[in-house]
């Protein structure tokens, strides 16, 4: 590769980090679903047709913050795994992983919520949003391995199911609860519950359920 090729490569990549700090901007001031390309572009000081060039659609740059969240989430599991020996101890470190993660990025969670309810046939495909199939399942490979490690120590019953199913099953429970404390705040406070009551209490009951002693 000549030196004007990797200038340009590396210029274009700095262009489309720019646009994803714009992004990430405007989606924290106006949310996900209200963001535009165009208040995008304005954010990040480009023309509207400029702004296309890196990315083809509204989806598409959702699913660039995607991936930026998704490699945030994978960095923040290594780290929770690594401070536990105990399989069960380190499916539990995972949950409260992500749980601060969405309390610490509420963009990227609610960029994340947006990404999980895409259809099927729409994230089987490439670039932006291929790569996020792959970031995500490299998160989920941290969270069943922990599980794996956990039924050969002792510490996650035999018996709770495939690890596959087994993380997916807990990412997709813990994900609801932290839908419902992000969203109905003010009826569980009518209720005299507080958010973290509600997330404590669900990931008590994830790591109970495949526990082989808790």
């Amino acid at each position: 590769m000549n030196h004007l090729v990797e200038r340009r490569q590396e210029e274009k990549e700095r262009r489309r980090l720019e646009i994803l700090d714009a992004a990430e901007a405007v989606a924290g001031e106006v949310g996900i679903d209200a963001m535009t390309m165009d208040q995008v572009a304005r954010k990040a000081r480009l023309s509207r047709a400029l702004l296309y060039v890196y990315f083809q659609d509204k989806d598409d740059l959702l699913f660039g913050l995607c991936n930026r969240a998704l490699d945030i989430l994978h960095r923040r599991f290594l780290e929770a795994v690594g401070r536990h020996r105990e399989g069960i101890a380190q499916v539990e470190a995972c949950g409260r992983a992500y749980v601060a993660f969405a309390q610490e990025f509420p963009v990227y969670a609610e960029a994340l919520a947006a990404f999980e309810a895409h259809s099927v046939e729409r994230v089987a495909g490439e670039g932006n949003v291929g790569a996020c199939v792959i970031a995500g399942d490299r998160v989920h490979a941290v969270l069943i391995a922990a599980i794996e490690h956990g039924m050969r120590d002792g510490s996650v019953r035999p018996d709770a199911g495939p690890p596959l199913l087994v993380s997916f099953t807990l990412w997709g429970f813990l994900h609801g609860v932290i839908q419902l404390a992000t969203n109905k705040a003010t009826l569980l406070a009518h209720d005299g519950v507080t958010t973290q009551q509600l997330l404590d209490q669900a990931l008590l009951q994830g790591v109970r359920s495949i526990a082989t002693r808790r």
